[in-house]
This record gives C-alpha cells, structure tokens and sequence, in this order.
C-alpha cells in the first residue's frame, strides 16, 4: 500500500470519528437546551403556585374582616349595600385563578398561562384533561399546536358580542389517538364567512386563520388527522395524534 492510500485511509477513518462526535455533540446541544427549557418551565410554574398560593392566604385572612362588614349591613337592614359588597367578595373569588394541575410540565404551563389570559378577556374556561405524555411529539411541536389552538379561540372569543364568551378544551384519549380538541362560542358561522380559514389580522375578524396552516402541517408529520366543524354555536378543531 502506497503513502497516498494509508494517509487517506487513516484521515478517512478520522472523519469518520469526528461526524460521529459531532453528531453526538449535536444531540447533547439539543438535550442540553431542552433540559433548560424544561427547567424554566418548572421554575416558572413553581413561581405560579406561589403566587396562587399567597393571594388564597391574603384572601382567606380578609374572609373574616368581609363577614364582619356583611353582617354589619344586614344588621342595619342595608340590604342593598351587603348585596353590592358581597357582589365584591365574589369577583374577587372570581378573579382568582385555580391553578390547573395535569402532570405533564409543558401542558402545566401552556394551559395556565393561556387561561389566564382568557379570563383576562372575560372569556370562561372549560376543560376536561386527561394525563397523557404525547410522547410521540417533540416538545416545540407540541408547544405549538396547543398554543396556536388556544390563541386562536382566545383571539376569535374576543370578536364575539351577542352570546357569551366561552372556550372549552378537551385532551383526551379515543381509539388509538391522543386529541386535543379545542372550542369557542360563536355569534356566527366562521366556516360560511370564511371556509378556507384565512388569516386577516389586520381587521382581527376571523382569527381563527392565524397558525391554522402550522397546526395542520405538524399534525401531518406525525401522521395525525385534524377536524374543523361547527357544532351548537361552537367553532370546534380537534387534533388526532397517533399513539403508535
């Protein structure tokens, strides 16, 4: 064997050895950065809680001093003024956020985050969540699914003036899929106004367009299906995530 053929043999077999490190160190980056990711997830969720936590003990302290006033207008028969404060007391029971507690981290975060917002908006929040892991989807693909899902609902709830503002979401489990199905009350139909679901941001009328074709491109990569129908006054759009 030739110098020539022996040098390019060893630098071919060093290459080698350096796409395999390469590739391992590209894989410990992307761990890397999902396990901090995860952290601050976790860390943002723990601030969270006891943020929740300290405004039930400030409430619960002010329980005592709220009876105290309501008892003192219904003893002087100032019905009108207990039935104002205690109108209060309830939006003020209202204002705070139960903290929803699913087992997965990331679903943690998402939904208490974007119900948050919602009831900023005066929009009500049903959910019925069962612990599923999604193990199938990568966390950003996940993020951005339900979030898209949820912001949509959110922006489309608040255009909504004759019925009442409501979002509900459903994660559950059905036949081999893992579905995400999200809904928002309508005061008209979307599909017939716009059937192929255009974003038009800019006059914010049918914002259930906006991240529609991110949602269903990740859905197709993981082989899911998706469905977008109308039911009982209810904008609907589920998500169907194989299990296998």
């Amino acid at each position: 064997m030739g110098r020539y053929e022996q040098l390019k043999q060893e630098y071919d077999k060093l290459n080698e050895q350096y796409m395999q490190l390469f590739a391992k160190n590209q894989e410990l980056e992307y761990s890397y950065v999902h396990l901090q990711s995860q952290v601050e997830e976790r860390e943002k969720q723990d601030l969270e809680i006891r943020n929740l936590h300290q405004a039930t003990r400030k409430l619960k302290h002010d329980m005592k001093n709220h009876f105290m006033v309501l008892s003192s207008f219904l003893a002087t028969e100032d019905y009108d003024k207990a039935r104002e404060y205690s109108s209060e007391v309830i939006d003020q029971l209202n204002a705070m956020n139960t903290y929803v507690e699913t087992g997965n981290v990331l679903l943690n975060h998402i939904l208490n985050e974007k119900f948050s917002v919602a009831r900023n908006h005066g929009i009500s929040v049903k959910a019925e969540i069962e612990n599923l892991a999604f193990a199938k989807v990568n966390s950003m693909d996940f993020s951005s699914v339900l979030t898209n899902l949820l912001d949509n609902a959110i922006e489309a709830s608040m255009e909504v003036k004759h019925v009442e503002k409501e979002i509900q979401l459903l994660v559950s489990k059905r036949q081999g899929y893992e579905v995400i199905c999200v809904k928002n009350r309508t005061d008209h139909s979307v599909l017939d106004t716009n059937p192929t679901l255009q974003s038009s941001k800019t006059t914010n009328r049918e914002s259930h367009g906006i991240g529609v074709s991110r949602v269903k491109e990740i859905v197709e990569s993981y082989n899911g299906i998706y469905d977008i129908y109308e039911e009982d006054n209810y904008f609907c759009f589920s998500v169907f995530i194989p299990e296998e």
